[in-house]
């Protein structure tokens, strides 16, 4: 036990470096931004178009680096900016659906699946669940808290301040990044060591068959669920290579993944950006549920009618 939790340890400490390493310049970078001319022009300009999905134009930032960086240069960039609980919501729903979409994408490409139809699918889901959020939650307005970080008080002066203001809120993320990832990756290494994650696999084969998909499915969609697209790219390639995965049914499995990947990390993330994580949860999983198992059921069916066709004219020739 002592060697599992040492093993977790340090794969959570190589995680929080990792990714600290991303957070605290762009925190850094975006909190000096915000007391420069350059970052309050841009984000006038695009304030109309955010507008249509809820949002103000300084969430524009955290938007453009969750998607070409990663969900936690995203966050960093939240933490530095003033929003209302609907719009740290809105980007919290935004960024789950499509954060990383460069690395995560050529992820998927390894697998057979087209990347234009993981970045189409992504990006399709950010857009129109942002919508429809804004359109039906009237409430949360009120100032979103975030977690740790202090509230905003008066703005700073001079450089010296700016840069310091920008490193304690910059290492204050680091600090409840870890209180999360550390974790989280002690309770993975554990649930991989003592076998638990084979036996989820065989828990969710059933659940493969209403999605559409073969039993042999499974293990690409423990791997992704689990530990994400990105860093569960080696377990999902030898998944397809060992369990000999259809492309019809890869597709599908990547299209439930691209919803809700790392299901639990990455909601467990957005704890300290004082939102409700249950109903982030809800939407993820609903949305790769209900999605998949639409695109299944035309998929099997319009594969089952070409089939029949296929032996009726065979039949017919023969």
């Amino acid at each position: 036990m002592f060697g599992i939790l040492k093993r977790g340890l340090t794969k959570g400490l190589q995680l929080t470096w990792t990714l600290g390493k991303v957070i605290f310049p762009v925190t850094l970078i975006v909190t000096i931004l915000q007391c420069t001319p350059v970052l309050p022009w841009a984000m006038e300009k695009l304030e109309p178009i955010m507008g249509w999905i809820g949002l103000s134009g300084e969430a524009a930032v955290p938007l453009v680096l969750g998607n070409f960086l990663n969900l936690y240069a995203g966050i960093a960039a939240i933490i530095s900016f003033d929003f209302t609980v609907k719009e740290v919501f809105i980007l919290a729903v935004m960024l789950s659906f499509s954060h990383n979409l460069l690395i995560e994408s050529t992820v998927a490409k390894k697998v057979g699946v087209s990347w234009w139809f993981v970045v189409g699918v992504r990006l399709s889901l950010a857009f129109v669940s942002a919508f429809l959020i804004n359109l039906l939650w009237k409430g949360g307005q009120e100032q979103a808290v975030y977690g740790l970080a202090p509230e905003q008080q008066a703005a700073p002066e001079g450089w010296t301040e700016i840069i310091m203001h920008g490193v304690q809120t910059a290492l204050i993320g680091i600090v409840q990044l870890a209180f999360i990832v550390i974790p989280l990756m002690i309770v993975m290494q554990y649930l991989r060591e003592r076998g638990w994650l084979t036996r989820f696999s065989g828990w969710v084969a059933p659940a493969t068959r209403f999605l559409g998909m073969e039993r042999n499915t499974s293990m690409t969609l423990v791997a992704g669920l689990t530990i994400g697209l990105a860093y569960g790219a080696g377990l999902m390639i030898q998944a397809v290579e060992e369990d000999g995965v259809s492309k019809k049914d890869m597709y599908l499995a990547v299209l439930f993944l691209v919803s809700c990947h790392a299901v639990i990390e990455d909601t467990l993330v957005f704890i300290p950006l004082g939102i409700p994580v249950w109903p982030l949860l809800l939407i993820r999983l609903l949305t790769a549920i209900v999605l998949t198992a639409a695109v299944g059921f035309v998929w099997n069916r319009l594969q089952r009618e070409r089939e029949e066709t296929t032996n009726e004219h065979t039949y017919d020739t023969f």
